[in-house]
Order: C-alpha cells, then sequence, then structure tokens
C-alpha cells in the first residue's frame, strides 16, 4: 500500500495522468461524487466553498464512482460535461474510480484504512463522504454525504486546516 497521500498518480477526468504531490502544500478536500444521486446538488456547495477558499490553498477533488445503486454510470467525458454544465464546477475531477468493495481503487483503500487514517477509517457509506487533508497530506478529518460542504462544521475544519502551518521539511545534514 502506498505510505502518503501524495505517492498517488490519478487520472484526471480527460485521461490526462496526476500526481497527487502536485496538490502538497494545499489543503484537500476528497470527495467520491455522482451524477445522479439525492446528494448530487452538493456540487452547488462545493463549488462555492472552492470559490470560497481557492485563493487561500485549498482545493476539492472530486472522485466520480459508480458504487453506489449506479448513480455514476456515464463516461469520463458525460460525467465532466454534467458537472461543467449543470453546477459549473472549476475544481479537479478525475476519471472514475470504485471507492469500495473489491474493486476498490488504492486511493480509497489509504483513505478508508484504519493504518493509515486511524482516526477517520471505515468503508465509505454513500456518495459524497469527504475526506479533509491538510497541507501535510494528512487526513484530519471525515464528514458524511449528509455533511453539506457549506455547512458550519465542516466551514470550521477546512478554515483551521488553512490556518495550520505547514511543517517545515527534515534539514538534510550532509557529511563533510
Amino acid at each position: 500500500m502506498n505510505q502518503h497521500l501524495y505517492d498517488f498518480v490519478m487520472k484526471d477526468i480527460t485521461g490526462t495522468p496526476v500526481s497527487l504531490s502536485s496538490f502538497r502544500g494545499k489543503v484537500l478536500l476528497v470527495v467520491n461524487v455522482a451524477s445522479k444521486c439525492g446528494f448530487t446538488p452538493q456540487y452547488a456547495g462545493l463549488q462555492s466553498l472552492y470559490g470560497r477558499y481557492r485563493s487561500r490553498g485549498f482545493e476539492i477533488l472530486g472522485f466520480p464512482a459508480n458504487d453506489f445503486l449506479w448513480q455514476e454510470p456515464g463516461s469520463d467525458q458525460e460525467i465532466q460535461q454534467f458537472c461543467s454544465m449543470k453546477y459549473g464546477v472549476s475544481f479537479p475531477i478525475f476519471s472514475r474510480i470504485s471507492v469500495k468493495g473489491r474493486k476498490i481503487h488504492p486511493l480509497y483503500k489509504y483513505l478508508t484504512d484504519k493504518e493509515t487514517n486511524p482516526a477517520a477509517s471505515g468503508k465509505i457509506t454513500w456518495n459524497f463522504n469527504k475526506f479533509l487533508v491538510d497541507r501535510n497530506g494528512n487526513i484530519v478529518s471525515r464528514f458524511d454525504s449528509k455533511v453539506e460542504p457549506l455547512d458550519d462544521q465542516l466551514v470550521s475544519a477546512v478554515e483551521a486546516a488553512i490556518a495550520a502551518p505547514v511543517a517545515e521539511p527534515e534539514t538534510i545534514v550532509q557529511a563533510r
């Protein structure tokens, strides 16, 4: 299993590989999304949250998944078009993956595993589960699908993560 969130390389919605290390130093909200779900209107709240905090080093990473009652059946192109046209999504959306079961993507295995996420581990319960990741790549909070993106609890956690300092990289002492 990968040892750190930044070890993963994911395909974006256009199929281009994106190293999650490119988000190092940013606060992340990682969300499994779907286009035909009762929680789909959360896209609007996610976009609003993104607009509010992006300039302060905040990113939302959307991972479409078709694991719950086939609520994300479209192709990547159809998903991208839906997100753009219906909700004006401008945060990164990635290629569809599985977030549970035998075909769980290693990223979601990492996010939900007790070893790598002792404070907020456990299976994904439905679409729009949210993981808040600090600027150092540590999972600091998890929010259920029912927690709206602009809920005070989630917004407060985002603001606290944005305000927290980035850990200094270890100083390498070279032998003389």
